[in-house]
């Protein structure tokens, strides 16, 4: 790192803290400002903000890495952020009428207060084992391996830069609540998106351009059906990335998350009006048809560099491990004053992920847990609470990243693999909630409850048999399994089913579930569910969203779709 570096890193800190300062003399009087910023934000800063709280640095180490090791396989997971358009179009409408906080809450409303305290529990549980603590670790991993330091003051520099921003971050999003996300966010997105595009030109024309990247990369094989590193959609027989698993697996996990997930969902409910709200989803998706060139096509050149040999500043460039394919061509290719604003930006997607992650999870926590138990309780005391609960989830989450740690290589995979089991109860119980007034509170209850409950099973299946292999000697379960003859109900169905398929296998039973208890059950009242299901909508409510969006909306949609079926028809 140059002097020029260290320069534009300090120039990015103080329009952060002077973003920060700026937030904190606007008063917070209540728990709408603090938690959804007065329900006042325009399309810029919720598009902007959806961004930049779902890019961290599991898509700085882990999308670049997924690239530089398996080519486009996982770019699925990216290009069905396209569902974002769905909460804008679908969604917005009957959380913006709901006027709730969470989605927790919501869930209240629809079904009962059991299926808010379950939601409420399984979100809080995963936002600490898995997103706090993965982004933080990642992080820690990216600043090591770019500033290039083991150690400093005897202290290994992974734990000094993650553990300081995890501090950093905390700092501003327990001053300045929701706000303090949306604006920093508005600085932070640009800076992310420059950099990246920087890396991308640069790498390019390092490995010899677009056509030289990808004649290298189809000459790999990822498996034994012909398939290369830019196959898109692979043989139904590849053990990992089966095309008919893939498609229904990532758009389980994509209306999941980009739906109903605390996470994203709080940046559309900031909004001032269901226009703005629908306007930030689109221009979030615009935003999101991006992460595959600036994060998956680097580790794709990463790779090719190495494959081929390249040499850099007189020092032929080597990746020796697919997760620091990013970092170090931030390290390699970058000239002086670039490679700080590069490192900005890293630092943004960190901070903003973390700030968000935190802000939800302190929302969970007041909302869904204080206020219930507590409805008396004051304005004032729900900010503190709210600002302790954040420091709480601080805590926990750096008290998680030895453990995280001791996964190593895994991270990303272990990422995927809670998503995929946790998203397919909760995706049942809000689609079916919305479309029809048929699912019954206990319901919809019980279906988010057998589907968490079968993925607690699968995680824990793939946990005991991957340490009982381990302890036997074995690297891989399946060459444990067939050796020893395990070939039992429980081994088969929890472990050796495809994730992908087994996902999309868990959203039927859900589903089935929720329709089932309902068939014996009792209805919600009427007055209950009032514009919270299509079957429940009120005239005035139609007419509210249609006035809400003109043919600007549905171009764009349009536009954006089109460049997402192009992308699926150049790689397939």
């Amino acid at each position: 790192m140059a002097v020029l570096d260290w320069i534009v890193i300090g120039l990015f800190a103080l329009a952060l803290v002077g973003i920060i300062l700026w937030v904190f003399k606007q008063k917070q009087k209540s728990s709408d400002d603090y938690f959804l910023a007065g329900r006042d934000a325009s399309w810029i800063a919720i598009g902007a903000s959806i961004f930049a709280s779902n890019i961290g640095s599991e898509h700085l180490i882990g999308l670049a890495g997924a690239g530089a090791s398996s080519g486009m396989a996982m770019a699925h997971w990216e290009m069905q952020a396209w569902m974002i358009l769905i909460l804008g179009w679908v969604f917005v409408p009957f959380y913006n009428r709901s006027m709730v906080f969470t989605m927790p809450e919501f869930l209240e409303k629809r079904y009962n207060a059991e299926s808010r305290t379950i939601l409420s529990i399984i979100s809080l549980i995963s936002y600490v084992l898995t997103k706090v603590a993965v982004t933080v670790y990642a992080g820690g991993l990216v600043f090591k391996e770019v500033f290039g330091i083991e150690t400093m003051w005897g202290i290994d520099f992974f734990w000094i830069s993650a553990i300081g921003l995890v501090l950093i971050t905390a700092i501003y999003t327990v001053v300045g609540g929701m706000k303090s996300v949306l604006y920093t966010s508005v600085l932070q997105t640009p800076i992310l998106l420059l950099g990246s595009l920087i890396i991308l030109v640069l790498g390019l024309r390092a490995v010899g351009g677009w056509d030289e990247l990808m004649a290298i990369t189809s000459a790999i094989e990822v498996n034994s059906y012909g398939d290369s590193m830019t196959n898109l959609i692979r043989d139904n027989r590849d053990p990992d990335f089966p095309w008919l698993g893939v498609l229904i697996g990532s758009a389980v996990i994509g209306f999941w998350y980009w739906c109903t997930d605390q996470f994203i969902v709080q940046r559309v409910l900031s909004g001032k009006n269901e226009q703005e709200s629908r306007r930030g989803t689109i221009f979030g998706a615009y935003l999101k048809l991006t992460p595959v060139f600036l994060f998956m096509i680097p580790g794709m050149i990463a790779f090719a560099m190495s494959q081929k040999g390249i040499t850099i500043n007189g020092e032929v460039f080597v990746l020796n491990n697919a997760d620091a394919a990013f970092p170090a061509l931030v390290a390699t290719l970058l000239p002086a004053g670039v490679k700080g604003l590069v490192v900005s930006g890293i630092l943004a997607a960190l901070m903003s992920s973390l700030a968000s992650l935190f802000n939800s999870s302190a929302s969970l926590f007041t909302i869904d847990f204080y206020k219930k138990y507590r409805p008396e309780a004051s304005e004032q005391k729900l900010l503190t609470v709210g600002r302790i609960a954040t420091v709480v989830v601080v805590v926990l989450g750096i008290l998680w990243i030895p453990i995280m740690r001791s996964i190593g290589d895994v991270l990303y995979t272990y990422l995927q693999d809670v998503q995929s089991v946790l998203a397919p109860g909760i995706a049942a119980a809000f689609l079916l909630g919305i479309i029809s007034k048929k699912p019954t509170p206990k319901g919809g209850m019980w279906g988010m409850i057998v589907g968490f409950i079968i993925g607690i099973m699968r995680l824990g299946a793939k946990v005991y048999y991957t340490q009982v292999a381990g302890a036997a000697g074995y690297t891989d379960v399946a060459s444990w399994a067939a050796d020893n003859g395990v070939t039992n109900f429980f081994y088969q169905i929890f472990y050796d089913v495809n994730w992908l398929f087994f996902s999309g296998g868990m959203l039927v039973v859900s589903i089935a579930v929720i329709m089932i208890v309902s068939r014996f059950t009792t209805a919600a009242p009427d007055e209950q569910i009032a514009g919270l299901t299509y079957g429940s909508i009120r005239e005035e409510d139609k007419a509210a969203s249609r006035a809400s969006w003109n043919k600007w909306d549905i171009i764009h949609t349009s536009i954006i779709l089109t460049i997402t079926l192009a992308f699926y028809a150049y790689f397939w």
